[in-house]
């Protein structure tokens, strides 16, 4: 498929939980200057209606298209409306989501994190994460967005970071945002001593020659998970945006995403951006 550039997948039932999700997908849509495609997912009907009654499956995708377009448009900014396009799909969320990533065209997926927002499980949710082939921002549908002013990126000094930089340089230019670098020491030895401060410090270094304002933090975990300090200074900090590297753990053992990505992708009230291993290219206006 050739590939179509500047577009937002965003996954929005026609419920009260989906209107905080679209009205989050608006303002990501607004500043980032991108189409929004509007994803509605309907259980598939049985093979057997299928077979029996073609004309009422057609029926049924046309009516909830119908109640899609008629729930947008009572939210929606009526300018905000020429930029959106709607799809209606049948079958399961996780399936259909990882279908349209393959097939390519969106910058991003934007889903809820909370089944009763999306229906995934939380199991379900890591997989779209792991295996997506585009980036995928995991949202909150009780969390109210209005502004980035400061991007947090939890770093693990074992892991690359570029892919992950190069849309914290995007975003941070885009919202004119401030980044905060975020490592934790599980060790208790003086901050400007570990690796953990001096590789931030790189990163902070790289950052700055972009013309992006940044700072460093290095946490200590002494009697803390890594992934709890991490979200408790996120609560503290209460950025916009938060910016993560999937770390890909081996397939064999049935495990898509580490403990302490899914722990702060589900423990975040925030928009977190979660960036996958695979290559996949950057917005058109994309500069560094």
């Amino acid at each position: 498929m050739r590939y179509r550039t500047n577009n937002i997948l965003a996954l929005v039932p026609p419920t009260a939980e989906g209107e905080n999700i679209l009205n989050q997908g608006l303002f990501f849509r607004q500043h980032l200057g991108m189409s929004l495609f509007i994803y509605h997912i309907i259980k598939k009907p049985a093979l057997f209606k299928r077979i029996i009654l073609p004309k009422q499956t057609i029926i049924t995708k046309n009516d909830a298209l119908n109640s899609l377009q008629r729930f947008v448009s009572n939210i929606a900014p009526p300018e905000d409306l020429k930029n959106l396009t709607y799809r209606i799909k049948s079958g399961s969320p996780l399936p259909v989501l990882l279908k349209q990533s393959k097939n390519g065209g969106y910058e991003f997926i934007m889903v809820d994190k909370d089944k009763n927002g999306c229906g995934l499980e939380t199991d379900e949710f890591d997989k779209l994460i792991s295996r997506s082939n585009c980036p995928v921002m995991a949202l909150n549908h009780g969390h109210e967005m209005n502004h980035v002013k400061k991007i947090v990126i939890p770093v693990d000094i074992s892991q690359s970071t570029q892919k992950k930089l190069l849309w914290a340089t995007y975003f941070a230019k885009k919202f004119n945002a401030k980044i905060s670098i975020v490592s934790v020491l599980g060790i208790n030895i003086e901050t400007k001593q570990s690796l953990a401060w001096r590789n931030a410090e790189k990163l902070k270094h790289m950052l700055m020659q972009r013309g992006i304002e940044c700072e460093v933090e290095i946490l200590k975990a002494i009697g803390k998970e890594k992934h709890t300090l991490i979200l408790e200074y996120i609560e503290k900090e209460k950025p916009g945006l938060v910016i993560i590297r999937t770390h890909q753990k081996s397939k064999l053992f049935g495990v898509q995403i580490g403990k302490f990505v899914s722990e702060i992708i589900h423990g975040c009230s925030m928009p977190v951006f979660a960036v996958t291993k695979l290559m996949h290219p950057m917005p058109v206006d994309f500069e560094l």
